[in-house]
């Protein structure tokens, strides 16, 4: 059977309440998938998803890299094994913290099967819901500096400028300096023709995706990239830069772009926007590179590695 248990506190509720569960009622293994490890704890395992704040310090306030930094490097040490869902965080954990390399193993996030069909009054709906009248391209993540976007703002101004009819749609909550983002969005942007939708319910992801002229993942980092495999399962053809795991998880379901190079971001966008077969391939490629992605899958190497965890032990 399962026990559920809410375990609720409005402060300190790793260190403090989930420290306290676990000092009275300690579980045979603990799984914190996206967080940090408590400081009383039975044997764990941990998923870190990466570490771009090694990577792009200047991209983070302050105290905030700092608080990662130590987060991950006790969790790092603690754990008894370590989900990581690319190579790239991986070799990080390798290179930066001196992580054991049998601590860790690499596990793939799944996509839901809805992104692979949508029908095309769904598309038709969505379309309506959020006034979206010309071709977009689509961007999706949470607005802060590493997600890159101005880059994405100036290519899509150039599109305009060349004749392009289309509009720039950012899905995503504010994040951490997301005004000076939004102000380098309205410098270099096409007037307006970039609309932020801000949060948008789940069920109308896919149909955002699906009817996108293309889907653009501009970020200077990824430790995965998981609105990428979404894009990809849907059916829209996928620009990337070529940066940290982006190709790793894209393969060669996506086009590439260097990341400080939004002149070449055009370039990629108007070959795939006038070159039908171009695109048609692209997205095959898309397609097929998805299916190596599932939560049954991502599922099932969890639970191994949960087994083989709790088997040894001690």
């Amino acid at each position: 059977g399962v026990d559920i248990r809410k375990i609720t506190a409005t402060r300190l509720w790793t260190h403090g309440r989930l420290s306290l569960e676990m000092a009275t009622r300690a579980p045979d293994l603990l799984l914190v998938p996206a967080h940090v490890i408590p400081l009383v704890h039975p044997r764990a395992v941990v998923t870190i998803h990466d570490l771009g704040y090694l990577h792009l310090p200047d991209c983070h306030p302050p105290r905030q890299r700092r608080m990662l930094d130590i987060t991950t490097r006790w969790s790092a040490r603690a754990a008894a094994a370590i989900i990581v869902p690319s190579d790239v965080t991986r070799r990080d954990l390798l290179d930066h913290y001196g992580t054991p390399p049998e601590k860790i193993r690499v596990i793939h996030h799944g996509v839901d099967a809805r992104f692979r069909s949508v029908a095309d009054y769904e598309q038709s709906r969505v379309r309506s819901k959020y006034e979206l009248d010309r071709p977009y391209l689509l961007a999706v993540g949470t607005i802060h500096p590493r997600k890159n976007l101005p880059i994405l703002a100036q290519a899509a101004a150039g599109l305009v400028a060349s004749g392009r009819d289309l509009d720039l749609i950012l899905v995503g909550r504010d994040g951490w300096m997301a005004e000076r983002v939004h102000s380098r969005i309205r410098q270099r942007g096409p007037a307006g023709r970039v609309k932020t939708l801000d949060y948008v319910p789940a069920g109308d992801l896919p149909a955002l995706y699906a009817g996108a002229a293309c889907f653009v993942q501009p970020s200077l980092f990824e430790g995965f990239g998981m609105p990428v495999v979404e894009a990809m399962a849907a059916g829209t053809p996928v620009v990337c830069a070529r940066t940290s795991a982006l190709p790793e998880i894209a393969g060669n379901g996506a086009a590439y772009f260097d990341p400080e190079d939004g002149e070449e971001l055009a370039s990629v966008l108007q070959r795939i926007l006038a070159d039908h077969e171009y695109r048609r391939r692209l997205i095959e490629r898309a397609q097929v590179r998805s299916r190596a992605f599932s939560w049954e899958r991502c599922v099932s190497e969890t639970v191994d590695l949960l087994e083989e965890t709790v088997d040894t032990k001690g």
